[in-house]
Parts: C-alpha cells; structure tokens; sequence
C-alpha cells in the first residue's frame, strides 16, 4: 500500500488536516438557525445549507474530509441532497488539540437539523483520536437522509498526544464519556428548539473508540438514549483484558515472525488474540497502529513506566494502574437496547478479546435487550477492504442493517435477528449490502 495511503489511514495522522475558517451560511436569516442556542455553548455558528451530506458539506467547507478518511470502503455509496441547518462550535474547555477552523479549541461539536425531520436524534463520538467530523461519511449522512438529527463531538480532546489532557491518568478519556453525555443533552435541547418538541427516539452509535462511548452511555446514563450501535467498541477492564494486555505480546514477537517466520512467535501471536488467516494484514499494522497505539494509551493510565512498550506487563503495574483503568472501564450493565458488530480480522482490537468478552458480560449482566454479530473477514479499518476485496469484508453495510433492525427494536416491534457468526458473503456488493441473517 502507498506511503501516502498508509498515513491517511493512521490513527493520529487522519485528522491533521484542518479548515481555516467556516465559511458563511449559506443562506441569511432567522431560518439559519439565529435563534437556535446550544445549551452551555461558549461558541457557535450556524449555516443553512443545500445538503447537510458530506456530498455538499465538502464543497461548501462544513465539514473536514481528513477526520473520516480512509474509515469506509471507496465503492460505498451514500445518499445526497438534505438541506438544513448545521451548527458548529465548541464547550468550555482547557485544551487546545483541535485546530478545526482555526479555532484551537476542543470540546468541539457539530449539530445537523435537516428540513423534513422524522422525530429522532442520532449522537456520536469520534472513533481513535480523530475529530468531529470523523463519522460524516460513515454515520451522518446516512442517519440525516432518513430524516434524523444528528450530533457528533471531538470527545474533549484528539491526536496522538490526547493523553497530555487532564491532571491525573485516565483523565483525557474519562473527558470522553462526559463530552458525549453534554452533547447528547445539548442536542436534545437544541432539536426542541427547531422543530418545537423534543425527540421521540435518540440512538448513540459508533465506531471503535466512538463504540465503547456508545457501550458506557448505555450503562452509565441509559436514561438519555433508546438504543445503541456499537461497532468493535473498545474494551476497557481494570483486571483485563484490555489493549494494554494484548498488544506488548504482539510487538514483542513480531519482528522475529517477520524476520523469520519463527513459529513461536507466530503462536505467540495467535495467544494474543489475532486471528489465524489474518498473518496479511500484520505487516500495515505493525507500520501504523500496534505501537502507537500502545503508547499513546499507556501513557494516558500509566505515565510513569519508563521501558520499552513490548516489555509492558500491565498485570504487575502498581494498584494505581489499574485504578486509572477502572474509572473508564466498562462493566456489561448496559440499560438499552445495544447492539454490537466486530470483525473476526480486526488486528487492532482482536474481536476474542474484546467484543467477544464484552458480549459475555452483557449477556452476564441481563440487564438489557443485545446482539452481537461477529463479522467474519471484517477488520477493523473498512479502507484496507479497498487493498484486500477478495479476503476483506467491509462493516459499514452491517453497521447499517443493525440500525434499521434497532429502529424497529427499540419502537417495540419485531427484533433483529439472533446473534451470530456471519460468514462474508462469496459474492455481491460488500461495501453496500449486509444481511444480518447471514
């Protein structure tokens, strides 16, 4: 894969790339949102635009197309020509990450009102370190084209070096949980505003990072939501496993699989949790994601380790440690309605350590309705499907098909169908079509 495409996908570099301004609403007037108010706003500019879809938000510079590469296949195709009203702005906030519209402030968020609206309320936040626009292809111009509002935020703090927020280990990502809470809150109030009653459903939906947002509001604040999507959430336990288990195993015994094919090390591997039959997919990942990952996410819940990241033992870490951990942890409790989507190729967050054991905790838990549909061939970045379409299966269509059986879900009536394994299909178009059924 080219130099350039790899750096596009990576988690850091993809959202690097920032407007320098917003440009002006589109058209003037009451109707461009003057009177509308995000509830604790420090800032915020609104725009009545010809389409809230990144076909239109592109050309017209309402959205940023580096925070969403490289998460969805080429061939998706998404629909096109929603007007409405979109606001952009930020919360309060100390921390200075997101250079978006030059406004060198985080806790920034986007808010999109279509015209002919349908009563419901889709909220999200940003998957790896990315920012606010990071699920526009993928999740907002999807949701908006049936007529939802959607709401999406930086989760209070982005880029490789998110970590530095906050005074004390697992600060940055403890932000996270509550910028999505203040948004959902904020948006609810802002969709009152518009469209003069307040939603009748309100889904939170995500990806990756933006999955486990999804899986701890459901736990932790049920009562704002009716459901969610979670998809390859990560999986945060103070007694493991966690990344900070998984990933040292694997950057101590790849380079001498890659040097030599050293069986051990390949087992090794395997023992981690990644897939056999994914061995393709370990050179990109080792270039882009296993050590920065590691990093960036062990300095954040324990800064104080000085050794190599591949000699990491998370289990002899001091109490402190793992104190930091369970303030993000996620217990299965969740209060509404979920369901979960992973890949049984993701070489990021390997699906028997993560989804798989978080589905076990749901199921532990009993405490709400929820699917789990493991995806064989998905991986966890749908932009490597373009470089391996004949081993690879996109999530973005399942993702989709799991949003149309929660609709129905969560209204009362028929439910999706019962987890699985779901084979990748031997034909058809994989970036726009799934079955749940298989």
């Amino acid at each position: 894969m080219p130099t350039a495409r790899l750096r596009l996908l990576s988690t850091g570099a993809a959202a690097l790339t920032a407007l320098a301004v917003l440009p002006a609403a589109a058209h003037a007037g009451e109707r461009c949102g003057a009177r509308l108010t995000v509830p604790g706003a420090q800032r915020q500019v609104a725009a009545c635009l010809d389409d809230l879809t990144t076909a239109g938000t592109v050309a017209s510079g309402h959205t940023v197309p580096a925070d969403w590469a490289g998460l969805h296949p080429a061939g998706a195709r998404n629909p096109t020509g929603v007007p409405g009203i979109q606001l952009d702005g930020y919360f309060p906030d100390s921390s200075t990450f997101n250079t978006n519209h030059g406004w060198n402030h985080d806790a920034q968020f986007v808010i999109r009102l279509p015209e002919k609206w349908n009563g419901g309320l889709v909220v999200a936040g940003s998957p790896g370190t990315r920012r606010q626009y990071a699920n526009d292809f993928a999740i907002s111009d999807w949701v908006l084209a049936k007529g939802y509002a959607f709401a999406a935020t930086d989760k209070g703090n982005s880029g490789s070096e998110f970590y530095t927020d906050g005074r004390r280990p697992g600060d940055a990502i403890a932000e996270w949980n509550h910028r999505v809470t203040q948004l959902t809150r904020s948006a609810k109030a802002v969709v009152t505003q518009r469209y003069g009653r307040p939603p009748r459903r309100t889904f939170a939906a995500g990806i990756s990072n933006g999955g486990y947002l999804v899986r701890w509001q459901l736990e932790n604040r049920p009562e704002l939501y009716d459901g969610g999507i979670d998809s390859e959430g990560t999986l945060w336990r103070a007694d493991g496993p966690n990344l900070l288990t998984f990933l040292p195993p694997v950057l101590r015994a790849y380079p001498s699989y890659a040097a030599t094919g050293d069986p051990n090390a390949h087992r090794a591997i395997l023992d981690a949790g990644f897939a056999a039959g994914s061995e393709f997919l370990w050179p990109y990942h080792d270039r882009v994601y296993w050590g920065l990952t590691q990093r960036i996410y062990r300095q954040e819940v324990d800064p104080f380790y000085n050794g190599p990241e591949s000699d990491y033992d998370y289990a002899s870490r001091p109490a402190s440690v793992h104190k930091a951990v369970r303030r993000i942890s996620l217990t299965g409790r969740i209060g509404k309605p979920l369901i979960t989507l992973h890949g049984t190729y993701d070489t990021l967050l390997p699906i028997t350590k993560v989804s798989d054991v978080y589905a076990q905790m749901v199921r532990t838990s009993k405490a709400a309705p929820y699917r789990y549909y493991r995806l064989e061939g998905g991986n966890h970045v749908d932009g490597l499907y373009d470089a391996y379409p004949d081993r690879l299966r996109p999530l973005l269509p399942c993702m989709r098909s799991a949003f149309t059986a929660l609709e129905t879900w969560a209204a009362g009536g028929q439910a999706p169908p019962p987890s699985a394994t779901l084979p990748r299909p031997a034909s058809g178009d994989l970036a726009n079509s799934c079955s749940l059924s298989g």
